[in-house]
């Protein structure tokens, strides 16, 4: 079997970003099943004279566009990036022999060069819904438009009417959809969320050394790895940290990463005096370098802005602290807060962030076996649900499903 893995973001573990789509065509291929994927790179080496250049690189034949594009972008920039790759991977979609197409958003428009290559080719896809798009992006006011709002819904329908099957990343997501459009209920029965990559994580054959990072040893730290955008709302972060400081000068907080608003971030924990006393602001890291953070750390970390559309992601930060048998800490609602409850995996923060909260989670940071017995239900939850291996079964079925449909 051929497949075609479409994903305007893919990228391999020495890369800055996740890795989901990499580790399921690793798995398919172990599957005796081609792949080759449609990506775009922000990589200068990639920008050559050729619209498009190929690589095979671990039995992955990958195929590169050179379209820079990073949270710094404003929303129009972004959005042009995202024509131009469903224009020009449109036509490159045509050119490529494949049984199935796998199409994974961001953005929606993903879903219009695998409407091509179904329309023209025959070709059928399944639609991997990683966010609630539109819905997201209305909801943080970023297509203002009316008429726009309206062209995005009519575009997700015709996505979702013309997929084979639709795989939500999150049964927030699942309820999303079906909520709106019941009547692609069965093409969205499996939910295939992110991978905790649990074989990476659990490497602990080297660790990073936080005294010689930050100065001194901390009695409690908590990681955040990933982006600083507007909708991670990092400033929750900081207000956390200045509160905890009053109590505890040694729980510290670690952020990792790029985006938009980090500058703001570093300028909001300078301006509280927090910076380099009980925050520390580092540029990113590649996702092989992740787990020798996660085995340094005690806690790790997921947050978004209170909008509630949102808290229906499934964020690989939140993967990828269980994969590594860390407690979790996030700061909205959602299926993940209520998982974390059940499972007694983390911790879940109120939206406003005071002394009491604060106070509140300073004692739990101090309650090591609760620590500990949360690492191993993390650990032991990821085994069972969220596995490469779990990812994989769940994408065998729902191709299995295609074929007999």
């Amino acid at each position: 079997m051929r497949l075609i893995y479409l994903h305007q973001y893919f990228t391999f573990p020495d890369s800055n970003g996740g890795t989901r789509s990499y580790d399921l065509a690793k798995s398919f291929i172990s599957e005796n099943i081609e792949v080759t994927v449609i990506t775009s790179t922000s990589e200068i080496k990639y920008k050559t004279d050729k619209r498009w250049t190929v690589i095979e690189r671990e039995g992955i034949t990958v195929n590169y566009i050179y379209l820079p594009y990073g949270n710094h972008l404003s929303y129009f920039q972004r959005l042009l990036v995202f024509v131009k790759f469903l224009f020009f991977s449109s036509f490159r979609l045509l050119k490529l022999k494949g049984d199935i197409l796998l199409a994974t958003s961001t953005p929606l428009t993903i879903g219009i060069p695998a409407l091509m290559k179904k329309w023209i080719n025959k070709t059928p896809f399944i639609f991997e819904v990683r966010d609630v798009w539109p819905e997201a992006v209305i909801a943080i006011g970023a297509v203002k438009n009316k008429w726009m709002q309206k062209l995005l819904y009519m575009l997700e329908k015709t996505i979702y009417k013309n997929a084979s099957a639709i795989v939500p990343l999150s049964v927030g997501m699942q309820h999303s959809i079906v909520t709106r459009y019941p009547q692609f209920k069965n093409k969205t029965d499996i939910i295939i969320e992110n991978i905790s990559e649990i074989s990476r994580f659990q490497n602990k054959s080297d660790v990073v050394n936080l005294k010689e990072v930050i100065g001194f040893v901390p009695r409690f730290s908590v990681l955040y790895a990933g982006t600083f955008g507007k909708v991670n709302g990092l400033i929750k972060f900081i207000e956390l940290a200045e509160e905890t400081l009053k109590l505890d000068e040694k729980l510290v907080y670690i952020l990792i990463g790029s985006g938009a608003e980090k500058e703001n971030i570093i300028n909001s924990a300078k301006e509280r005096d927090l910076l380099n006393r009980n925050v520390f602001i580092l540029n990113p890291i590649t996702k092989n370098e992740l787990p020798l953070w996660y085995n340094a750390v005690s806690m790790g970390s997921s947050f978004v802005i209170d909008i509630p559309e949102l808290w229906v992601n499934s964020a690989n930060k939140f993967f990828d602290t269980l994969g590594a048998n860390k407690p979790i800490l996030i700061n909205h609602e959602g299926w993940q807060a209520e998982t974390i409850r059940e499972r007694n995996i983390g911790y879940v923060l109120p939206l406003e962030i005071n002394e009491k909260s604060a106070n509140d989670f300073v004692k739990y940071t101090k309650d090591q076996s609760l620590i500990d017995e949360q690492g191993e239900m993390a650990l032991k939850l990821a085994k069972e649900k969220y596995s490469l291996e779990k990812a994989t079964e769940n994408y065998l079925k729902v191709i299995k499903k295609m074929k007999n449909v």
